[in-house]
């Protein structure tokens, strides 16, 4: 059972604490809940994409991203940024890494594996201030973090296994950073 067949759909939607109104996710273990509320992918991924696989149905939600934006890449967020979009106010909190529901949206047995050497992973926010927003909203910062890590930094880390170590060290100081992130980066740590 899966729910990664997202599809756009206009007007408001409300946004609790735990998803957007008329969202779904299948495996609440490791899907949705409080630190992953909402899926951001950004647009410019797709014309990325659309150089690597051929498909005729490039639609938004492709991915399972339930909030598709622009200007929000994974190199431009850091671990703790505030954006407020509509009324709603997000709180960036770890990147997407794929499962294997990826290869089941796209058909082929190979997505997971091609989407994490691309490595445009996409955003996972909490959400500080339930609201609403629609398709157009526009997409302000409201809190620049004090952990200089972005999004993509912390992919990079991650597959690399540690690599950077400073890099490491900084990462492992966001407190609010999920248990199961942490144990991992902490295993690269020693």
């Amino acid at each position: 059972m899966t729910s990664i067949f997202k599809f756009p759909v206009a007007g408001a939607r409300d946004v609790t604490a735990v998803n957007i109104e008329g969202d779904e996710q299948s495996d609440l273990s490791v899907h949705g809940g409080r630190l992953k509320a909402v899926y951001s992918y950004d647009r410019s991924y797709y014309d990325l994409w659309k150089n690597i696989i051929d498909r005729e149905d490039w639609s938004y939600g492709l991915f399972g991203e339930n909030l598709t934006t622009e200007g929000l890449a994974d190199d431009s967020i850091c671990v703790g940024d505030v954006y407020q979009v509509g009324s709603v106010v997000l709180k960036a909190v770890q990147p997407r890494f794929p499962c294997f529901k990826l290869n089941i949206r796209f058909a082929n047995n190979n997505m997971i594996q091609l989407f994490t050497k691309v490595a445009r992973n996409g955003t996972y926010f909490s959400v500080l201030q339930p609201g609403r927003l629609q398709a157009g909203d526009k997409i302000h910062l409201v809190e620049k973090t004090p952990h200089q890590v972005t999004i993509q930094q912390l992919v990079d880390c991650y597959y690399n296994k540690g690599a950077d170590k400073d890099l490491l060290a900084d990462i492992l100081k966001i407190d609010f950073l999920p248990e199961y992130l942490y144990k991992a980066f902490k295993s690269f740590h020693q």
